[in-house]
C-alpha cells in the first residue's frame, strides 16, 4: 500500500515530483522540478466533471477507468525512467483519485512512490503562507535608482561575486516600466510567479543577505506576494545613480533593437497622456526616424524622471555610483559587511 505524506520543502530535493494533473493545470503552476505525466487530458477532465455532476461518482469513476487503464503501463515506464532511482512524489489537484491511482500502480510495480496529502492545493497554501507574514531567510538589501542607470545588469553581475541575488524582474518576465515587457513577454500566471519566488528564497542559506531590485507592488500585471513589498520598504536601501549620458547609452543597449520598434511605439502610445500631445509627437518622431539618442533622452527627462521615484518617503542607507560596476561592487560589499556586524 502506497504511503500518503504531507508537503515539506525538503521533498523537492529528495523526491521526483510527478504532476498527474492536466497540461493546463500544470502550465498554470506546479511544484518546482515536477514533470507532467497527465492521467487525463484537458478535454477528458472536463468530460469526467460533467459526468460526475449529471450522473454521479460511480459513473464518473467507470468512465475515468475506461479512459486511463490502457495508458497506465506507458505512464509507469515514463515516470520510472525520469525518476532514475529517486523516490517519487505523486500529486494531483488536492490529493484525490488521480494521484491515488497513479501512486498505487507505481507502488504495485515496485517503485518507491508516495502520494502528496492535499495535492497541489496543499503546496499552494504553503507558498501563500510563506509570504504572509514574510520573514526572508536573511536581511534584504534593496537596490533603488532611476531608470537606465543599469541596476539590473549590476545585480546580475553580482551573482558571480558571492552575493545572493534574486532577480524579481527576470522571474516576473517584466522590467517593471512602461517599456518593460519588450523582449521578455510576461506569460506566466500569478501563481507561477509566487512559486518561482518562493523557490528562489528556499535555496538561500539562512542568514545570508539577499539583494533585490526596488520595485513597486506590481511588476507588469503581476504583484509581489503577501507582505513582501512591505518588508522591502522596511529593509536596507541602496540608492544608485549614474550620469544622463550613461543612462542614455545603457538604455539604447537594452532597447535599441530594430525588432523592438513596433513594441516601443505601442508602449509610447500608452503613456501619451502623461507626455502631452506636443511632447508625444516629438518623441514619436524620434522613434519613427530611429533617432535613439534624442528619443531616450526625452523619455528620461519628460517621463521616467517625472513618474518614477517622484517622491521618496524614505532615505537611503548608502548611495553608490554605477558609472563603474567594479567600483560599485566593492562599495556595496563594504556596506553589506557592515550591515551584518
Amino acid at each position: 500500500m502506497h504511503e500518503t505524506i504531507p508537503f515539506d520543502k525538503s521533498l523537492i530535493d529528495t523526491h521526483l515530483p510527478v504532476d498527474v494533473r492536466t497540461p493546463l493545470e500544470y502550465a498554470e503552476d506546479h511544484i518546482p522540478g515536477a514533470i507532467n505525466i497527465p492521467l487525463l487530458s484537458n478535454e477528458e477532465r472536463v468530460e469526467i466533471g460533467i459526468i460526475y455532476k449529471q450522473t454521479g461518482s460511480l459513473a464518473a469513476r467507470i468512465r475515468g477507468l475506461d479512459l486511463t487503464a490502457h495508458r497506465m503501463p506507458h505512464m509507469v515506464s515514463a515516470i520510472g525512467h525520469a525518476a532514475a532511482g529517486r523516490p517519487i512524489l505523486v500529486y494531483c489537484w488536492r490529493g484525490g483519485l488521480r494521484s491515488k491511482a497513479v501512486a498505487a500502480i507505481l507502488d504495485l510495480a515496485g517503485y518507491r512512490a508516495v502520494q502528496l496529502m492535499g495535492g497541489y492545493k496543499a503546496f499552494r497554501n504553503h507558498v501563500r503562507s510563506y509570504f504572509e507574514p514574510f520573514h526572508p531567510p536573511g536581511p534584504l538589501v534593496v537596490i533603488h535608482g532611476m531608470t537606465g542607470i543599469g541596476k539590473t545588469a549590476f545585480l546580475l553581475g553580482l551573482q558571480s561575486y558571492h552575493f545572493t541575488v534574486i532577480d524579481l524582474e527576470g522571474l516576473a518576465g517584466h522590467r517593471g516600466s512602461a517599456f518593460g515587457e519588450l523582449g521578455l513577454g510576461q506569460h506566466l500566471t500569478q501563481k507561477r510567479f509566487d512559486t518561482l519566488l518562493w523557490d528562489a528564497f528556499r535555496t538561500v542559506p539562512p542568514g545570508n543577505p539577499v539583494l533585490v531590485e526596488g520595485e513597486s507592488k506590481r511588476i507588469g500585471r503581476l504583484s509581489l506576494p503577501g507582505e513582501m513589498y512591505e518588508v522591502m520598504l522596511n529593509s536596507a536601501k541602496v540608492w544608485c545613480h549614474a550620469s544622463l549620458e550613461t543612462r542614455i547609452r545603457r538604455l539604447i543597449v537594452e532597447y535599441g533593437r530594430p525588432e523592438y520598434q513596433e513594441g516601443m511605439a505601442m508602449a509610447l502610445q500608452r503613456i501619451r497622456k502623461r507626455l502631452g500631445g506636443e511632447k508625444y509627437a516629438e518623441i514619436a518622431g524620434y522613434l519613427e526616424r530611429w533617432e535613439l539618442e534624442p528619443f531616450t533622452a526625452e523619455l528620461i527627462k519628460h517621463y521616467y524622471d517625472k513618474v518614477y521615484y517622484k517622491t521618496r518617503e524614505w532615505r537611503e542607507d548608502i548611495a553608490i555610483s554605477l558609472e563603474d560596476y567594479e567600483v560599485a561592487k566593492m562599495e556595496l560589499e563594504r556596506f553589506v559587511r557592515a550591515l551584518l556586524q
